[in-house]
């Protein structure tokens, strides 16, 4: 089965389900790298880590994760994902809400310089 794959500087995600109401990708970070500090107005997401070690902001907290640790970033909610390890990280993103389009990406930091 083929998915919609896509690489960014900080690593790729996959878009394995794209539906009406919620869209499932599996993300994977480059070690060291982190994805821009954004929010989205129209849909919240949840975080399943399944492969190493990350730090993860959500509004003005951030903590580390682990494999099996999960997070909830309701829409609103400034967030981002850092991997800290010295392996990949990998985590399944569920995205839940009405729109998915990357419009919806309002940055406030982003380490690329991207818009």
């Amino acid at each position: 089965m083929m998915y919609d794959m896509e690489e960014r500087p900080w690593g790729k995600f996959e878009v394995l389900l794209d539906e009406d109401r919620y869209k499932v990708k599996r993300i994977t970070v480059l070690p060291g790298k982190r994805l821009s500090l954004q929010s989205h107005k129209r849909r919240s997401e949840h975080w399943v880590i399944v492969q190493g070690k990350v730090i993860i902001v959500n509004n003005d907290t951030g903590k580390p994760y682990k494999a099996g640790d999960h997070i909830y970033i309701p829409a609103g909610n400034k967030h981002r994902i850092e991997n800290t390890g010295t392996e990949m990280a990998v985590f399944m993103e569920v995205q839940i809400g009405d729109y998915f389009g990357e419009d919806d990406i309002i940055r406030y930091e982003d380490d690329f310089n991207r818009v």
